[in-house]
């Protein structure tokens, strides 16, 4: 990046910028909901968000009466076998889609298990060809890319890795499902959701989007723009917990014809009738496999009433302004060089993260871990890769410029 000499190279009109900013941030008071402390930048939300305060009392509230004293009858007073549909619509909201179609269970690798398994049973070519074909976003986050593999294997699919740009073209008559990442986990490009959907869509095959680095962090709008199913995790962006249960969306249209290779009982029309033979439940329950995992579950449901009063275009607003400003602050402090971002600057491709490329080989690790040791908490991806992620309810513009003043620091060295 340039010479910190330059404009704000001192730090102090970057200081006084960040203050400014600070004081005008819609977002600011949502900070105290968290537990954070000053003598720490946490810049790693994009791999687990901070504690919301309300979560230590409802999970003490959870174990001590729910479980403690109502023991078996909290599944019907205390609301616990209807959680993973209404945590679902909750996160609902957040992730554009109207009630009824996401249910919070199980993991991202397991919900993506589920969506691609039924999105090529779903599919059937022209002319009566059956659709044999599963295409990967090439720099997916592995677990996705596995789960696929494993999923071509189980119903007779070939799988082919596609960078994401190519995806549109990929596409054919024998595509059956295509799965894509909406924020790539290591650069922080953001994929053009809406165009990708309806060009997969012009195919005549399904898309399931991977929404783990956007859910919470921008606005998706899955009902919006026609997606067939999506998956993600709950402890990044939306704060939930180490573990946290991931969520799962079908769409309210293709909810009957959602035929799941994990046909638990809790997913049964009729979960308590025991009866040998599966007949799946109607609507977005259909996506439950076995018992909820309840403290996690209702730890998360705790967590999400951060959002209660929040709107996302807000907290967009408020990220893109945090990674600009990162961006600023890194080219002023950090020696010329020593480190080059490789997320994208348009705004339309940018997610909540910035990666810096470091320039000397294999030390990417060794920076991170100097960082963390002044204060600053990211993390690395190697060989060579930097993240930085931004949390628009809490991280605030002097963290950000106190973070890339110290990133200068440790890179000059």
């Amino acid at each position: 990046m340039s010479d910190p000499g330059g404009t704000g190279g001192s730090g102090g009109g970057l200081r006084a910028e960040a203050a400014a900013l600070d004081a005008a941030d819609a977002l600011r008071a949502k900070r105290a909901e968290f537990v954070l402390d000053d003598d720490t930048v946490y810049l790693d939300g994009n791999s687990l968000g901070a504690l919301p305060r309300a979560v230590p009392a409802r999970l003490a509230d959870v174990v001590g009466r729910e479980w403690g004293r109502l023991r078996v009858r909290s599944w019907s007073e205390s609301g616990w076998w209807t959680a993973p549909e209404r945590v679902g619509d909750r996160i609902g909201r957040l992730v554009g889609a109207a009630p009824g179609q996401t249910v919070v269970g199980d993991s991202t690798s397991v919900n993506v298990f589920k969506a691609v398994v039924a999105a090529v049973r779903m599919g059937s070519g022209t002319g009566g060809r059956a659709r044999d074909e599963i295409l990967v976003d090439a720099a997916t986050f592995p677990t996705d890319g596995y789960i696929a593999a494993s999923a071509a294997r189980l119903t007779g699919c070939r799988i082919r890795a596609v960078p994401v740009g190519d995806l549109a073209a990929a596409a054919g008559p024998r595509t059956a499902v295509a799965v894509v990442n909406h924020v790539d986990y290591r650069t922080g490009r953001l994929h053009d959701l809406p165009a990708l959907t309806a060009a997969v869509h012009a195919t005549g095959a399904r898309i399931v989007w991977d929404l783990c680095h956007s859910a919470g962090a921008l606005p998706i709008g899955l009902d919006a723009h026609g997606v067939d199913l999506a998956v993600g995790c709950t402890y990044k962006y939306l704060n939930g917990g180490p573990g946290a249960p991931a969520f799962l969306y079908v769409r309210r249209d293709l909810q009957p014809r959602f035929d799941s290779p994990l046909p638990g009982w809790n997913s049964h029309a009729d979960p308590f009738g025991m009866a040998p033979d599966h007949t799946p439940a109607g609507g977005a329950p259909r996506g439950r496999v076995g018992t909820p995992d309840i403290l996690s579950l209702l730890a998360l449901e705790a967590a999400l009433d951060v959002w209660e009063d929040v709107d996302l275009a807000a907290v967009r607003a408020k990220s893109l302004a945090l990674t600009d400003f990162f961006l600023r602050c890194a080219e002023a402090y950090v020696p010329a060089g020593r480190a080059t971002s490789v997320t994208p600057a348009a705004h339309a491709e940018r997610g909540s993260q910035v990666a810096l490329k470091v320039a000397r080989a294999g030390t990417a690790a060794r920076t991170a871990a100097e960082l963390v040791r002044r204060g600053v908490v990211g993390d690395h991806r190697p060989p060579d890769l930097l993240r930085f992620g931004f949390t628009p309810l809490y991280t605030t513009f002097g963290e950000v410029e106190r973070a890339a003043r110290v990133l200068g620091d440790v890179l000059g060295e």
